[in-house]
Formats: structure tokens, sequence, C-alpha cells
């Protein structure tokens, strides 16, 4: 039996395939029956190869898969650094609570960060920020430009693979170059008409942070479709602020739309529940609703 070993793939290019491995990176291409099958191989794939003259290997065989985004073509990612400007441009929170939903979805830890922290005037404790804090997702303000919050917000991605998300023109690779400077990475810039960024990553790969830990700095989203499988009854599960009130409600089905008594409405009403992340929910509902129309 052949002495194999194991590795992260970092990214294809030209029909070769870079394992990282103990340090150090491979260049393989793959066996035959591979390419028969038409197999694809994602960033982020655990792969078992055997080392050829170095820095040479083929790769024998592929790990079974944890999970697999198609936007953007990574496998088995751990976490995601969602990442919007806290202003210029201002965020865009239904973006944000879409690519939410898609991660818990996915079962990946989400992270938010709120990038141009040094340019935010407005009241901390009302920010954006504090809105999301308090419906109970892991929350960072920073900044590239100076450095504030970078961190914390590595020591939260440490081990892990992650996939770094959101629009173009809020940092994103600015950030990793805070990370990583050794990448210095391509960074672009607002359009004064739009306010919207030129995308400056064209294909995705596994940038190394540190030793294990990896981040995919991926094509900057405009949009984001909830998942294809997610049904309207599964929808408040993924508003982990409706939990508590929730299990009041008088209707086990409740969704929390139209229903009478209903106490995810009433902790609305009362501001303990951000009205914002309500009025979002509200509209992902409904479009829910319309999408099973249709079928």
């Amino acid at each position: 039996m052949k002495n194999l070993s194991e590795g992260l793939l970092i990214k294809g290019y030209n029909g070769f395939y870079y394992v990282a491995s103990e340090g150090t990176l491979w260049t393989c291409f793959l066996r035959g029956r591979f390419r028969i099958k038409k197999q694809v191989f994602l960033p982020g794939d655990r792969v078992q190869f055997t080392k050829l003259e170095y820095p040479k290997g083929v790769i024998e065989n592929v790990c079974d898969r944890a999970n697999r985004l198609v936007r953007p073509a990574v496998a088995n990612v751990e976490k995601v650094l969602i990442t919007f400007a806290l202003t210029n441009p201002s965020p865009d929170l239904i973006l944000l609570d879409r690519i939410l939903i898609q991660a818990m979805h996915e079962n990946i830890h989400a992270i938010i960060c709120f990038n141009k922290a040094d340019l935010y005037c407005g009241d901390s404790e009302e920010s954006v920020a504090e809105v999301y804090r308090r419906a109970g997702f892991e929350v960072y303000c920073a900044s590239a430009e100076t450095g504030e919050g970078m961190d914390k917000i590595k020591n939260a991605l440490k081990n892990s693979v992650t996939v770094l998300a959101g629009p173009s023109g809020v940092g994103k690779s600015s950030i990793i170059n805070v990370l990583a400077p050794n990448l210095k990475l391509e960074t672009g810039c607002l359009s004064k008409k739009t306010e919207r960024g030129r995308h400056t990553t064209r294909k995705v790969e596994l940038l190394s942070i540190d030793e294990e830990t990896y981040i995919a700095d991926t094509p900057g989203f405009s949009s984001i479709y909830l998942p294809n499988d997610l049904m309207k009854e599964d929808l408040p599960a993924f508003y982990p602020e409706f939990s508590g009130a929730a299990a009041y409600c008088p209707f086990k089905s409740c969704l929390h739309l139209n229903e009478r008594e209903c106490e995810v409405k009433n902790d609305v009403e009362n501001g303990l529940i951000d009205r914002g992340r309500y009025e979002r929910y509200c509209l992902f509902l409904n479009e829910l609703k319309e999408r099973e129309k249709k079928y």
C-alpha cells in the first residue's frame, strides 16, 4: 500500500493543484481516474497524495466533505467572516441578513466584521453593530486603516478555514493585508458615482494567515438568494433573537407574521427585538411564500 500524505488543497490552476502539507506547498496533478470522472476539486478539499520528486505530487484520493459552497466554490468551510463597512458605503442590511441565513443554513459559524470604524461618527450605543450583538451574533468593529480590532479578528479565525464574504468596496482585501502583510493583495477603490467597489479578486484560493489558519478571499457579493430548500416554516430558526419569545407563542407553528397574540411581535413592539431585523424577516418570509406558490 502506498505511503500517502494528507494535505489541504489551496487552489487549482491550469490543471495543477497546490496542496499544503506540513508547512510545505506541493504542486500536484490528478490520477487519470479523476480526469475520467471529471471530478471537481475545490479549495478547502482535504486530499491524500503521493510525494514525487520535491515539490511534485499526485493526488490519489479526496476525503469526504463537511460542506460545499457554490458561490464561492469552496469546501470544508468552518467560518465565514461577513464584512461590511460601517460607512462609505453604508451597510446593506438586507444583503447582510441574506448571507447570515446562507451561512447558518450550511452550519458555518458566522462572524460579522464592520470595517471602517475610524470613519464612523454615529452613536456607538445605537450602532448597527449593537443590533447584531443583541441578536446573538459574534460581531467586531474594526479598521483596516488604523488596525483597530484586527487582533481580535485574527484570533477569532485561528485554526480554521474561513470564507470572507461581503460586497465590493468594504475593504476585504485590505483586511487580509493587515492579517497577513506578506500577501500584499491588490485593493480597489469606491466608484464616486455608485459608491460600489471595483472587484479586485478574480478567483478563489485559500490564503495562509498563519499555520493552520486559512481564508478564502472571494469575489464580492452583489446579491445572494435564499437557500433553494429553505421553507417558510424554517425561517424563524435563523433568527436567534426570536427563540426566547417564540417559546411563548400560542401556536407552535407561529410564523410571527399575521398570527394573534404572537410574543415575537410583542417583543418587536416593546423594543426587545430590533424592528429593522424583524421587517427584513417579514420580507424574506413573503419571498419564500411567493417561491413556494410557483412549485
